[in-house]
């Protein structure tokens, strides 16, 4: 197995990232509710907001597929924690996508957003809510 990213700790619970293809970076902090300052994605927020970019990523080749057109869809992303342990409870994805889309490709790409490689790999007792809007 080869690596993909680089994570260098900088102090006051940051952290850098850097994709070792692109060189492409973002950081991280502690949210403000587990002693960070919010300065940046929490790691858990990485974790949520990674699961919308995924079934985005499937629901867009789906789109291909079907000649439709997914550019300017959006996902709004929430999460809940739970303790004992901490840890990540429910992530829920609101998905915005053009009204013109016929019911045969809003089901096809509905389906394909719980088939992306991160909703298969999240744990079982993680809550997974997608809500599909059309506008």
């Amino acid at each position: 197995m080869s690596h993909i990213s680089t994570v260098r700790y900088t102090g006051n619970l940051h952290n850098d990232l850097t994709h070792l293809q692109s060189g492409d970076t973002i950081s991280t902090d502690a949210p403000t509710d587990n002693n960070g300052k919010g300065e940046a994605f929490s790691p858990t927020d990485l974790l949520a907001t990674s699961l919308a970019a995924c079934a985005l990523t499937i629901m867009g080749m789906k789109a291909d597929d079907l000649s439709v057109g997914l550019a300017g869809a959006r996902a709004e992303v929430g999460k809940e924690m739970a303790a004992n342990p901490r840890r990540v409870a429910k992530v829920t994805v609101d998905f915005y996508l053009n009204a013109d889309l016929d019911e045969r490709s809003r089901a096809v790409l509905e389906a394909a957003a719980h088939t992306c490689p991160v909703a298969k790999s999240l744990s079982a007792d993680l809550v997974q809510e997608f809500v599909f809007h059309y506008e």
